[in-house]
């Protein structure tokens, strides 16, 4: 049987979703609302497997599937992003809205055949369940989808099939189910679009900084690919493989991603970014002003270090130590949000490259650095951490991130959506920088009344409720473009239903919490 804190999760998920669909009902919210019924008992059978050791895949311990939360995000935003681009009438981003949520669908329900299928015996129940929301899903999309556009998801579905053969094989007890499902199925659709779009250019058509984000975000994978399946044969902590890693990198990056960039943006990728950073003033001083704080960020991970070293080798940083890093990541999006939103989506492509390829170093061990890294990070460990990557920093950059990069500028004429939706950019800030936060360290500082199952505190939940409407009215008085046309009751109950998925999930709530915050101000 699942336990509460799951049926608690489950229960919040199944209210976003019919909140969602309540707004923007129509044939998609039959298939939505049967994938989530179908993904919730499926989540049984994926607990049992993991609890077992009967998965195919070596997943993370220490929390269950969160099949249901990861199975709805994507086919939420896809449907939430076609009612916007269709208020705006872009009926191209429409189309593509359509595409996001049938991708996510398809993705879902592949993920919950995969567990039916290697449940035994065969949980027949399940099963008739699981072939009833595919047959729904699939009768929607047969009417509902262009034949290239029924492709485009078979494309993605293809690589996300492959992509989690290759990665889940290679990184054991790095993600859950959900985890991988967004992760991976986020990857794949991001390389289907780079291969559409590099066999499609057309000079002059695409923002430069949408196909910036595109090769980032290839360029990486595939780099870590390459080095993965080379380093099975070598060394990797000598130093001719490191220098064997930075000449690789430098000519993958050189000969492979520029060009590749070149080719979509059609100019010279660096000079057109030395260009884009340096084009005003405002851009300048915020690029100083980011220095200091990545400076800072650096200077409490050496302090933490040579504490430890003074103090106890077994010394770890606390909870409000590693949310140092969440108020600086706070003080560095503000800014760049209310000043220049262009410039903050751009910036953290590059950081999220660099956080990637630093990751790289360290697991590796690739000199003259990798040694360094590990012993610097490893203070900063906590349970989530146990595989072979770290990858709560990057999950934490993401989580602040998406909602800037996955906001549909197209559908927005004056560069902010109407009522609540004007705070989507700011679904970062508000879900995990603040709210995260502010539960954290006030619920393992004075919190005193725990949630049934849990080791989160209702003191917690209620002050990051109460912190994140202090913050909406502080983004009201300094950001103009925001107007919320009177959407505040609506805003409440969203930041108090993602409070409690934060109370109740065990899955990278960095990740999950900004996704459901953005669907719900989007609808």
């Amino acid at each position: 049987m699942l336990n509460k804190p799951v049926l608690v999760e489950s229960l919040l998920v199944f209210t976003m979703v019919l909140s969602v669909h309540a707004v923007v009902w129509d044939r998609f919210s039959w298939c939505a609302v049967a994938l989530a019924v179908q993904a919730f008992y499926v989540q049984f059978k994926w607990d049992r497997l993991l609890q077992l050791g009967g998965a195919v895949f070596q997943f993370r311990g220490a929390a269950n599937s969160g099949l249901l939360p990861a199975s709805m995000v994507i086919p939420l935003l896809g449907v939430v992003m076609k009612e916007r681009c269709r208020a705006a009438g872009i009926v191209y981003f429409e189309r593509f809205g359509i595409v996001v949520a049938s991708t996510g669908m398809l993705l879902a329900l592949f993920l919950s055949v995969l567990a039916v299928g290697i449940t035994k015996p065969v949980p027949t129940n399940t099963c008739i369940l699981t072939g009833i929301a595919g047959s729904v899903i699939i009768y929607t999309m047969k009417h509902s989808l262009t034949v290239s556009e029924v492709i485009e998801v078979l494309e993605v579905l293809l690589i996300f099939v492959y992509l989690s053969m290759i990665l889940l094989y290679l990184l054991p007890r790095c993600f859950t189910p959900g985890e991988a499902l967004l992760v991976l199925g986020g990857v794949s659709f991001v390389l289907n679009q780079l291969i559409k779009r590099s066999l499609n250019v057309v000079e002059g058509r695409g923002d430069p900084i949408d196909f910036f984000l595109l090769v980032a975000v290839v360029g990486v994978v595939l780099l870590g690919l390459f080095f993965t399946v080379l380093f099975i044969f070598m060394d990797s902590g000598t130093w001719i493989s490191s220098m064997f890693f930075h000449m690789m990198t430098a000519v993958l990056g050189l000969g492979v991603i520029m060009p590749w960039l070149y080719r979509l943006i059609q100019r010279n990728p660096l000079f057109w970014l030395l260009q884009f950073l340096f084009q005003t003033q405002t851009r300048l001083y915020l690029l100083v002003y980011w220095t200091f704080l990545a400076a800072s960020a650096c200077g409490v991970v050496f302090y933490q270090n040579a504490k430890r070293s003074s103090e106890s080798k077994k010394h770890q940083a606390s909870t409000i130590i590693r949310k140092y890093f969440h108020f600086i990541v706070v003080a560095t999006y503000v800014p760049g949000l209310i000043y220049d939103r262009q410039l903050l989506y751009v910036a953290a492509v590059l950081c999220l490259a660099v956080f990637i390829f630093l990751e790289y170093v360290r697991y590796f061990r690739i000199k003259p650095f990798g040694q360094t890294l590990r012993h610097l990070l490893s203070l900063f460990l906590d349970e989530r951490d146990s595989g072979p990557l770290i990858l709560t920093h990057i999950y934490l950059l993401l989580g602040m991130s998406l909602p800037v990069w996955l906001f549909p500028r197209s559908c927005a004429p004056k560069g902010t959506l109407p009522g609540a939706g004007a705070l989507v950019p700011y679904s970062g800030v508000l879900a995990v920088g603040v709210g995260d936060t502010i539960a954290s360290v006030f619920g393992s500082t004075m919190g005193e009344i725990k949630w049934p199952g849990t080791k989160k505190t209702f003191e917690g939940t209620m002050t990051a409720i109460f912190a994140q409407i202090i913050a909406v009215a502080l983004i009201l008085i300094f950001d103009s473009s925001v107007n919320l046309n009177s959407s505040y009751a609506w805003i409440l109950a969203s930041v108090s239903l993602v409070s409690l998925l934060e109370a109740y999930t065990t899955q990278i709530d960095n990740l999950l919490l900004p996704l459901y915050l953005q669907i719900m101000l989007m609808a």
